[in-house]
């Protein structure tokens, strides 16, 4: 393989800590499997703005178009708070996702079978679960405007923002969920609010037009209250599931819990091919966030940040075979009953650091050579 550059953004919070378990794992495959993968890193979220007061620079960002795959720790924490809104970790993060127009993002939830017990939700209705949320990053109510803080009297403030979709942004968006249905069961569920919502009123009708080129796939719709509901009651009956990006935002992250900890999630956002890396844009972070109450423990859990490093070997490098022999490796080292201290029970045989985690898959890895 020639050289591919990966740009690494650990961030703040536990970023660093979970990041240092996949530099380890990027150093392995390098040698044993005659990777040749060179890892830039680079500050993004409030160590960016500490460092340079603003959450990405004009440098991180040109590395970013630079580079064949970008890693994200996290960003975030109560020290940055307190700043002006388009000054916060939060807006680096967003920028980057969209100046490299990363519109696409796959969030799955598994459930390892060994883990069926840290769920909250009764065994048989998790038992095999894998759906695949995909959210639109780029757009809608977190991208729109107008949008802020104004008063309107002495008294009174008022706060907006605005949903915005046009139909070209949602029929991008609709073919990857299509696309991505027919390699799997065939069976999309739609997610809007198209009873009260213009916006997503015509979000449906796009998608119901966009099914017409996929007359294989099985497409339902769903108002985002009961998908919510849905989620919990019977998770199985979903497949691949295309929605919003401020619903996508809430919907993966409710999902995070029918799998047993919002530390084993991972996510890519895919955008447009680019002659310039002969590939897609792509970034690969955890959903989870910067967990300050916990940074600097040595407790995070780095499977989300680990199965985010596979996500990149099968869709930025078409090393699929790696990415099916990682997720084997999580896999064993779960089922011989060790855990990090997010998804411990009193029946694991050892709660491991996070150090230990990823020095665990790396041993692991070895075995299955």
């Amino acid at each position: 393989m020639s050289q591919k550059k990966i740009l690494l953004l650990p961030g703040d919070g536990i970023g660093h800590e979970i990041s240092k378990e996949v530099e380890k794992l990027i150093e392995w495959f390098n040698i044993n499997h005659s990777l040749n993968f060179e890892i830039n890193k680079a500050s993004i979220g409030g160590e960016s703005i500490d460092k340079y007061d603003e959450p990405l620079t004009d440098k991180v960002l040109s590395e970013a178009f630079d580079s064949d795959a970008i890693l994200l720790g996290a960003v975030g924490g109560p020290k940055w708070e307190g700043l002006p809104f388009e000054q916060r970790p939060e807006r680096g993060l967003l920028k980057i996702r969209k100046e490299l127009d990363l519109f696409a993002n796959f969030r799955p939830a598994i459930v390892f079978d060994s883990l069926k017990g840290s769920s909250s939700l009764k065994e048989e209705i998790i038992n095999g679960l894998d759906i695949m949320i995909i959210r639109e990053l780029t757009s809608g109510i977190y991208f729109g405007e107008p949008r802020g803080i104004e008063s309107i009297s002495d008294k009174v403030k008022k706060g907006y923002n605005t949903l915005v979709y046009t139909s070209d942004q949602i029929e991008r968006i609709a073919k990857v969920g299509f696309e991505t249905s027919m390699k799997r069961s065939k069976k999309l569920c739609s997610v809007d609010k198209a009873n009260v919502l213009e916006s997503t009123e015509l979000w449906r009708e796009v998608v119901v037009e966009t099914s017409k080129s996929f007359p294989e796939v099985e497409l339902s719709h769903m108002y985002v209250d009961n998908a919510s509901m849905q989620l919990v009651r019977d998770p199985k009956q979903f497949d691949v599931i295309v929605t919003t990006n401020m619903f996508g935002d809430i919907l993966s992250d409710c999902a995070s819990m029918l799998t047993g900890s919002l530390g084993m999630l991972p996510s890519a956002s895919l955008g447009k091919f680019d002659k310039k890396i002969n590939n897609r844009r792509a970034m690969y972070e955890p959903v989870h966030g910067s967990a300050p109450d916990i940074a600097g423990k040595n407790i995070a859990n780095p499977l989300a940040m680990i199965q985010s490093l596979g996500m990149m070997l099968e869709y930025s490098f078409n090393e699929t075979n790696l990415c099916v022999t990682l997720k084997k490796a999580i896999s064993n080292i779960l089922n011989q009953g060790y855990r990090t201290k997010d998804i411990a029970t009193d029946k694991c045989k050892r709660i491991l650091s996070t150090s230990d985690m990823g020095d665990a898959i790396i041993n692991e890895l070895g075995k299955l050579k």
